[in-house]
């Protein structure tokens, strides 16, 4: 008898779950359920298992399950830029980044969540994009904003010159700042976590220099602030080298400029200038993982721009902080190289497949991991993901020109 009851007591075990606390970043839920068809009951939503019943928490799930979506979104990336990498020096910038966003859309469709596209690339010069306002995702999981670049510094690819990458980030739904359809450029400022709570775009570039300077026991004359070579930046530029500072001019890829600020290896220390407001976003969400800082400020092209602006509600004097781009309790940034750059290497093609360089962060971990793939292809001279363009859609594209 004591032995039958036994039994009884094990075949009764309670279902149990716990959340591993040494790691937030292994918040995985184990659970055991009970054997007995009298004991079953069906498990707990595993929203309500980690924060109780609550009407948002499709909204909340973000931050309990974006281990695996981070993941998920390092092989969206990866997807981008080996169909990006093809065309490097091929000197057809729209055909590139129409192979990545075509590339992205599709690995997007595979992954479990509910994404709206708050931020896309591509509007402001008229190339292929994801939009904003579209939906990406199977729509089963986690509601969340998306912004997207599938391929930032097109003009570099097609040059066949350094620091072109893909990016995305994901961040709980609502979090993410909207530019709208009009607000294309930010002014912006952009520091690693050391200059982090010492910069402030209201001052002039020359008290920010000293002050990042200071932040970082270095003299002036060894801080490297990187600033895109425009027209629109000579003052800037005249400024900085009057302060003493070092000034590496780039060509495109300001999201990776700014990546590179938390790098200590990529000589980096402060990102200048107007940039896009898409990769503004991106930017921020990047260096909210790594506990950077960016601040930005829109910046109207001209009056026709500003007016537009104001019409749609923008006010053009606030300046934007690192949370007022990118906020929320959950945040997932995921980056792959497509030509080589300061952060990332560029994707290397090798018979029948290749070998991409991604990172991917998360906050509020602030991990940071960087990710090494080999890809080999399902048919010899195919790649797994789409990275060619039919005839018909290369023939809208220069339509579309």
């Amino acid at each position: 008898m004591r032995q039958i009851k036994s039994q009884r007591r094990r075949a009764r075990a309670v279902r149990k779950t716990r959340v591993d606390e040494a790691d937030e970043d292994s918040a995985v839920i184990a659970v055991e359920a009970a054997s007995t068809e009298d004991d079953f009951k069906k498990p707990e939503a595993l929203s309500d298992v980690l924060h109780g019943p609550h009407d948002n928490n499709r909204d909340r799930l973000l931050s309990s399950v974006n281990r695996n979506l981070a993941l998920e979104m390092v092989r969206v990336t990866e997807s981008a830029a080996v169909a990006a990498a093809r065309w490097l020096g091929k000197g057809d910038k729209m055909a590139a980044d129409a192979a990545a966003v075509r590339a992205m859309r599709a690995k997007l469709k595979e992954v479990d969540f509910e994404g709206v596209v708050v931020v896309g690339e591509g509007a402001k010069d008229q190339a292929p994009m994801l939009f904003p306002g579209e939906c990406v995702g199977s729509g089963a999981g986690p509601r969340a904003d998306v912004a997207v670049d599938p391929l930032d510094g097109t003009s570099l690819i097609a040059g066949g010159k350094d620091g072109a990458i893909a990016v995305i980030a994901i961040a709980e739904r609502g979090a993410m700042f909207d530019p709208g359809p009009v607000a294309f450029y930010v002014d912006k400022i952009a520091v690693g976590p050391e200059a982090a709570g010492h910069v402030n775009l209201s001052r002039s570039p020359t008290v920010n220099v000293h002050a990042i300077a200071k932040a970082k026991r270095k003299a002036v004359a060894d801080v490297t602030c990187a600033v895109l070579d425009r027209d629109r930046h000579v003052g800037l530029v005249e400024e900085l080298r009057l302060a003493g500072a070092r000034i590496k001019l780039i060509a495109d890829g300001d999201v990776e400029a700014a990546l590179a600020t938390c790098d200590p290896e990529s000589g980096v220390d402060a990102l200048f200038g107007v940039g896009g407001a898409a990769e503004g976003v991106a930017a921020a969400a990047a260096l909210r993982c790594a506990g950077g800082e960016m601040q930005a400020q829109l910046w109207p092209r001209d009056a026709a721009d500003a007016a537009a602006m104001r019409a749609a509600g923008c006010d053009l004097t606030r300046v934007l902080r690192t949370e007022d781009l990118c906020g929320g309790g959950a945040v997932l940034f995921a980056a792959t190289g497509v030509s080589d750059g300061r952060a990332l290497r560029g994707v290397r093609f090798r018979s029948g497949g290749a070998r991409s360089s991604s990172l991917v962060m998360r906050f509020p971990s602030r991990t940071v991991r960087r990710v090494e793939t080999e890809h080999t292809w399902l048919d010899e001279g195919r790649p797994a993901v789409a990275s060619s363009l039919d005839e018909d859609e290369y023939e809208r594209i220069y339509d579309a020109r």
